[in-house]
């Protein structure tokens, strides 16, 4: 079917294959982000589920690795609420002896700094480590950071940490709790660069139509306005117009119309639960947030019940962002 709704819309390419968006906003976070990587320190890169955060690291990365000025270190650990300083030296340790095959990584503290540092100072070069899904890194892993970074920066050499995640990391860098190292990271938000989303939808198709097929006959100009105020990531866009297009085919209509894209868009779009998710806050971190038990979380979002807590809640959701 998917193949068919290709050809109903002239399409060479599906949506996802479109590359890469550039806008001047997201030029100069690149900009900035790879020039202080170059000097050390703590940084964080947050945004909204599919803004593009890990795409934007790994165009990072890549030209780091291309240039061969700067080594690029991973954590690749799936398990980011597990992720402890232990799992951060194994990732600086793996990727720091790559061709020393019988190289053994040092377990006991001391030790394990005293190696670090060794191998750092033989590299000759400035180290990035690159963290992504961050947001669920416990404060006192994000604590150790910060003072490996110390203890790299006080051996002469530089390592730059950077933190990828939703903007719950930069909620967490916030708080006083780890105003430590909240006060020596230095936060980006992509959810700042990410421009116009109709200039977006126009450019996704223009990337991926046949010649001479025009945008205006594949998407009606009304019903892109109404797609670009509805949503605001990239993933959203992507989701909401393969299955307007979906419809669309099933229905036989072209252009897609303003009232297939109402049909398209999930009601709960805009609830406080799809907000909280899409900025990093599951169920244990809403708990977590609001000093509540999940049954207490589930009534408040729910509306099953006029907790006595309600605006304590609600106060502390607006706070992290969320429009109540």
């Amino acid at each position: 079917m998917y193949t068919e709704i290709m050809e109903f819309f002239n399409l060479k390419q599906p949506l996802t294959s479109a590359g890469y968006y550039e806008t001047e906003q997201r030029k100069k976070l690149y900009k900035e982000l790879k020039f202080l990587i170059q000097s050390g320190g703590i940084y964080a890169l947050t945004g909204m589920v599919g803004a593009g955060k890990t795409t934007l690291l790994n165009r990072i990365q890549h030209e780091l690795e291309l240039e061969n000025k700067i080594i690029v270190s991973r954590s690749l650990s799936t398990e980011k609420n597990r992720l402890n300083v232990s799992t951060v030296y194994l990732a600086l340790f793996y990727d720091l002896t790559r061709s020393d095959k019988n190289f053994k990584v040092p377990t006991q503290g001391e030790k394990r700094e005293r190696q670090l540092i060794d191998l750092i100072k033989k590299q000759k070069k400035p180290i990035a480590l690159f963290i992504d899904e961050a947001h669920d890194i416990h404060g006192h892993t994000l604590t150790a950071l910060k003072r490996i970074v110390e203890i790299v920066a006080y051996s002469g050499c530089q390592l730059s940490i950077v933190l990828a995640g939703h903007p719950k990391l930069g909620n967490s860098l916030s708080t006083s709790s780890i105003e430590e190292i909240g006060a020596r990271t230095k936060i980006f938000s992509i959810d700042d660069a990410m421009g116009n989303m109709e200039k977006y939808i126009d450019w996704l198709f223009k990337q991926s139509l046949h010649e001479k097929i025009k945008v205006n006959e594949v998407i009606a100009p009304e019903a892109a306005l109404r797609l670009a105020q509805a949503l605001i990531t990239p993933l959203q866009i992507h989701k909401y117009l393969s299955t307007a297009m979906e419809i669309a085919y099933s229905a036989a209509v072209k252009p897609i119309t303003e009232e297939v894209i109402n049909k398209a868009l999930a009601p709960d779009l805009n609830s406080m639960e799809a907000q909280l998710a899409r900025i990093g806050y599951q169920l244990p971190s809403i708990c977590e947030l609001l000093h509540a038990t999940p049954k207490e979380v589930k009534d408040f979002l729910y509306g099953k019940a006029t907790s006595p807590r309600k605006n304590e809640f609600l106060s502390a959701i607006r706070s992290i962002g969320v429009v109540v």
